[in-house]
């Protein structure tokens, strides 16, 4: 008798689904979130204009006035912007609209899983360069790469997670003018790098940039990310998203976001910003551990302890952190996320013991 998944692609019954182990802990620095909540003021101000609309209708087909609040914020035209459940969603459906069986996707690894998973599932072939041994981008090798393959698309996290680095704009433009495919550079932690390559976008069309609300915004719950390209880029992008994928609440909240981001939210970037810094301090003052710098709100550490048992050394004392030693070139790594002063001192407390 036939198995019923013997319907499924072969490429993708290959595949690990991307998951996240269920344990839970007091202090939570696995997922690099935003360690303090949605401010006030956000809250109140989303809560009075959802009160006032009509629930039983449908949110707007096109978010018009969200790609408005977007394109201020962000520099671009509203007609290369496509808001969406996540950036993970939109991720998926630039690589929907171009890669199938015979495309090839172009990733530097270690980077987001995800990148290489959608890809084989759509049937498209993916190669990799490895980050060099400051795990940076070795942009002279995914240049070379770019002439062997001939990449379709080519996605560049900025900073990588889980790493941490960037990537310098002109080196970025090198890649840019080096291939006749696109590249995607997922920003979804630029707001800790205090640099974005969205600027580029006015000289390169082939450059296609994605953001997300759920780190630096604070808003991980709601799940809302965009999408900026070249406008024929983005109208095509557009017929692999289904309809009315942003939903009301998110929509509305991600524009008292913006609107607020200045007063409200900055200022909690800012204080991510100085505790990563006290943070990798802490870190590379017991002995057995190598942090490496980052432009984001996490960071890797090397250890010359196992990772998965400084997890559970850890997850015993209640702290929860990610053990990425699966991931290329990372077997003796863990990663954390930088959270509040209290739980970044508990962390750094918890790992003197262990190494002690």
């Amino acid at each position: 008798m036939l198995e019923v998944t013997e319907k499924i692609k072969p490429c993708v019954r290959e595949l690990r689904a991307y998951a996240l182990t269920p344990e839970r802990a007091a202090v939570k620095l696995n997922q690099n979130e935003n360690p303090w909540d949605a401010p006030e003021r956000i809250k109140q101000e989303s809560l009075r204009r959802l009160q006032a609309r009509s629930w039983s209708r449908y949110p707007d087909f096109v978010p018009a006035s969200l790609h408005a609040r977007l394109a201020e914020f962000a520099g671009w035209q509203p007609e290369g912007i496509i808001a969406g459940n996540g950036s993970n969603e939109l991720i998926q459906a630039l690589l929907m609209v171009t890669i199938g069986e015979g495309k090839r996707v172009l990733i530097c690894e270690p980077t987001f899983a995800l990148y290489r998973q959608i890809a084989i599932v759509l049937g498209g072939e993916v190669a990799s360069v490895p980050l060099d041994a400051g795990l940076k981008y070795d942009v002279a090798a995914v240049r070379e790469k770019m002439h062997t393959i001939e990449p379709d698309v080519t996605i560049l996290c900025a900073p990588n997670n889980p790493t941490g680095c960037g990537i310098d704009a002109p080196e970025l433009v090198s890649l840019l003018e080096n291939t006749g495919g696109l590249v995607a550079v997922d920003e979804a932690y630029f707001e800790f790098a205090a640099r974005t390559v969205a600027p580029l976008l006015e000289r390169h069309k082939n450059l296609v940039v994605f953001r997300t609300f759920s780190k630096a915004m604070g808003l991980a719950a709601l799940r809302v990310g965009y999408l900026m390209a070249a406008p024929e880029i983005a109208r095509e992008t557009a017929k692999a998203v289904l309809p009315y994928n942003l939903n009301a609440v998110s929509q509305t909240i991600a524009e008292v976001a913006l609107e607020l981001y200045e007063s409200e939210l900055l200022p909690q970037v800012t204080r991510i910003i100085a505790e990563r810094q006290r943070l990798y301090a802490g870190l590379q003052t017991i002995e057995g551990l190598e942090a490496v710098r980052s432009e984001a709100n996490f960071m890797v550490v090397r250890s010359r302890i196992k990772p998965c048992l400084v997890f559970e050394e850890l997850l015993r004392r209640d702290i929860l952190i990610r053990d990425v030693s699966g991931y290329p070139l990372l077997q003796d790594y863990f990663r954390v996320s930088v959270g509040t002063p209290g739980e970044n001192d508990l962390l750094v407390t918890a790992l003197q013991e262990i190494f002690a």
